[in-house]
């Protein structure tokens, strides 16, 4: 993500703008399904008049626009800046741990972040301006934990090794998340639902606390893009092109603890979108994580808001947890690529 995106020899430049413009265009139509359909008494048929209408300056009914503006829009805009967070951070992980199969729920840093927060709120902190930090503090914990397995002898050469050493990692974190919430009645009432994945219920406030964070985490990830490709070539390749291994390593556990902390403190903790969408990058435009990471900005943002808008629909007038709609999606995705005769190569 280092100014315009410089593409692989193997996706030809055309093509991925191409791509990049039909994803956001998907994007945008996903954006406007989020507006029509969801919480409130107003259907879609409602909810597209008033949109109308207040887009020409026409006054509208007050009812209706508060449920767009107020119920359904930052609902919108915190699954788009979820979704190209998780992707985003899920394309870093895989790229620095050169495995296919990192992902930030598999590897441990979204339970990290959860079993952060999960503390936070039985220690008294309600506010999503207190729990960020706390999130990314515990996410950062988890991208340490993966790393230093990924340079375990013999994990970081095995994709299915250092996934099966971040599911234990996982289930660790989520266990001690369920005795919190087994013994603090309390805690548990208010983070039920907010444990499986979810964006009901989010406010304005919410979309604000989780700019500062993916601010940074873009800074980052701009300034990292070069030396991170250079990475995948090898560390000798990119100690010779000037770049610095370790330096990079640590850059993009700071900006993979800033993305996963800030979307799981306001989402919950949201599975396999990390890995989905750098998957579908790949095979859209080629290797390049440049190109990796431009493409799962979109494709991230329309996989989690697309899911989210499914979870309001399927159960009405109720709603499926969104975390379990992710897993659907990408459960198949990680069966593929396991058995697969060869992992793709990053």
């Amino acid at each position: 993500m280092n100014g315009r995106p410089r593409i692989a020899a193997g996706a030809p430049q055309r093509r991925v703008r191409l791509w990049f413009a039909l994803l956001c265009a998907a994007t945008l139509l996903v954006c406007v399904a989020s507006l029509l359909f969801g919480a409130g008494a107003i259907g879609p048929l409602d909810s597209l008049d008033t949109l109308i209408r207040a887009l020409s300056g026409h006054t509208s009914d007050d009812n209706a626009w508060f449920t767009i503006e107020s119920l359904r829009a930052p609902r919108t805009a915190i699954g788009v800046l979820v979704g190209a967070a998780l992707a985003v951070a899920g394309a870093l992980l895989q790229a620095v741990t050169r495995n296919p199969l990192a992902e930030p729920g598999l590897l441990g840093v979204s339970g990290g972040a959860t079993f952060a927060v999960a503390i936070a709120i039985a220690l008294g902190a309600d506010a999503a301006s207190l729990r960020v930090p706390v999130a990314q503090f515990g996410a950062l914990a988890g991208c340490v934990a993966v790393l230093a397995a990924s340079r375990v002898r013999g994990a970081g050469d095995d994709p299915v090794r250092l996934v099966l050493a971040g599911a234990v990692l996982s289930g660790l974190l989520y266990a001690l998340t369920s005795l919190i919430l087994l013994f603090d009645e309390r805690t548990a009432d208010e983070i039920r639902f907010w444990v499986v994945g979810s964006f009901a219920g989010r406010r304005p406030d919410d979309v604000i606390a989780l700019l500062p964070g993916l601010a940074v985490a873009a800074v980052v990830v701009v300034g990292i893009a070069r030396p991170l490709a250079a990475l995948a070539l090898g560390e000798h390749v990119a100690s010779g092109l000037g770049h610095r291994p370790r330096l990079v390593r640590l850059l993009v556990v700071l900006a993979v603890a800033l993305l996963v902390g800030s979307a799981t403190a306001i989402a919950g903790p949201i599975a396999f979108i990390g890995l989905v969408a750098p998957f579908v990058a790949r095979g859209l435009a080629g290797p390049d994580v440049r190109t990796t990471l431009w493409l799962c900005l979109p494709i991230g943002a329309v996989l989690t808001l697309g899911a989210d808008v499914v979870s309001r629909l399927v159960v009405r007038p109720s709603e499926l947890p969104l975390g379990v709609l992710t897993a659907l999606i990408g459960a198949p995705v990680l069966v593929a690529v396991v058995r697969s005769r060869r992992l793709p190569t990053l």
